[in-house]
């Protein structure tokens, strides 16, 4: 019982940075951004990612699965956009459960593998069919 209650910790701080300091100011600079709808709004959420395009699909990791509200807006609606290199893009999201997420990190952007390592409490991978 303790360990789980050290991750949901972990991730109620995690979450709480994110959401108050790493979104907005992420917002701002031209990052990697993924463009959720939100489940409940119907309204634009952006959200600042790393990840890789490989043969038009983009990849990335969650750090924490099911409980990012990113991943439930995904499971809501897959219709995401994605920006890349100042321009955005259109896609389907699809959240791969089967995937090894810590062996796809070693295939992503380092310093964001190491920032979602370090920080996550249950990775999932994610793939987005790009348009």
């Amino acid at each position: 019982v303790a360990l789980n209650e050290g991750v949901s910790l972990k991730r109620d701080v995690v979450h709480r940075v994110q959401r108050l300091v790493v979104n907005p100011v992420g917002r701002q600079l031209p990052v990697t951004m993924l463009e959720t709808t939100g489940r409940k709004s119907g309204q634009p959420r952006r959200t600042p990612v790393g990840g890789r395009v490989v043969d038009d699909k983009f990849w990335m990791v969650s750090e924490h699965g099911d409980h990012s509200d990113y991943v439930r807006n995904i499971k809501a609606n897959p219709s995401v956009r994605v920006r890349l290199g100042g321009g955005w893009r259109n896609g389907t999201a699809h959240l791969m459960p089967d995937d090894d997420a810590v062996a796809r990190l070693g295939n992503l952007p380092k310093l964001n593998s190491a920032v979602v390592r370090l920080m996550g409490s249950d990775l999932l991978t994610i793939r987005v069919d790009l348009d």
